[in-house]
């Protein structure tokens, strides 16, 4: 189970301006297999550790985020949320959410009385939803320009 809530972390201004010269350093490190990174403690110590690539560049990816001001989480692709975690994370109302679960939308299972969506399943929902608003919004542009209502 994934505690979204608990894990989210909304920078400060301090943070985000560190998060952007850092996140500026590491990118232009960024390499294939594996990095090295050296920690050098306040006393001066130090310790090398190795990273794999993809790790580094999820780091990266993460500072980047902050930098913007963006809160992150990181959630397993196996996770399984509760409903309002669901909610949460695609931001809707949990009500909302049942809605689409007991509509068949989206695939759920029970754990006792209590409905699990896996995380994968609600990314590949999310996904159909903005693809079908995007196609609706290029639709309504379309029909904007044919009546000339952007002249």
């Amino acid at each position: 189970m994934v505690a979204l809530t608990q894990s989210l972390h909304i920078p400060t201004e301090e943070e985000t301006e560190i998060s952007k010269e850092s996140s500026r350093i590491l990118a232009s490190h960024i390499s294939e297999g594996v990095c090295h990174l050296k920690i050098v403690e306040a006393d001066g110590s130090e310790e090398t550790a190795t990273i794999p690539a993809a790790a580094y560049r999820l780091f990266v990816d993460i500072l980047t985020q902050m930098s913007h001001g963006n809160a992150v989480t990181i959630i397993p692709i196996h996770a399984e949320l509760t409903t309002q975690e669901a909610a949460d994370l695609i931001n809707v109302s949990r009500p909302f959410l049942i809605k689409q679960l007991e509509e068949g939308l989206i695939p759920y299972h029970k754990v006792g009385k209590h409905r699990r969506v896996r995380f994968t399943d609600l990314m590949e929902y999310k996904t159909n939803i903005d693809a079908a608003r995007s196609k609706v919004l290029d639709e309504i542009v379309t029909i904007s320009e044919d009546l000339g209502l952007y002249d």
